[in-house]
């Protein structure tokens, strides 16, 4: 049977200040630069459908893995975002943590502000299990599981 998608590959996020993303990305939460490109679209467009677009992207994450894109557009310039995380084509990354209360602590001390407290609940085998939701510091929806 031909299987029509085989993984995952990025997410992409289209970005206002894209140093204090990337400053976010790496230095809070750990992740790697991974590549930086320059993409001028020619006057008659590219895959985007924006004619003489000009965006500068930033490929953080692992070595493998899926990575994140952050997209700045310096032409036309990156718009402004709807707060609602209910409105359809809101979308979150989440994250796995291996303590959501120390990542709770960390990141909260770091001035980033999360919906709740963590919630943790017990499986019926013992096992815990933890979940809270963030925003970065453009307010992206970030998710991090225990």
């Amino acid at each position: 049977m031909y299987q029509l998608v085989s993984g995952f590959n990025h997410t992409g996020i289209v970005v206002d200040d894209l140093e204090k993303m990337v400053s976010f990305y790496c230095n809070y939460l750990g992740l790697i630069e991974l590549r930086r490109i320059q993409s001028d679209a020619p006057p008659e467009g590219n895959h985007t459908g924006l004619d003489g677009s000009r965006r500068t992207l930033v490929f953080v994450g692992f070595e493998s893995g899926h990575r994140i894109e952050l997209v700045k557009y310096h032409n036309p310039r990156s718009a402004g975002r709807d707060d609602d995380m209910t409105r359809v084509g809101t979308n979150h990354i989440c994250f796995n943590v291996d303590d959501i209360e120390r990542t709770h602590a960390d990141l909260s001390a770091k001035g980033i502000v999360f919906v709740t407290a963590p919630i943790i609940r017990q499986s019926e085998d013992g096992k815990r299990n933890g979940i809270v939701y963030a925003r970065d510091p453009e307010g992206n929806w970030l998710e991090f599981i225990e």
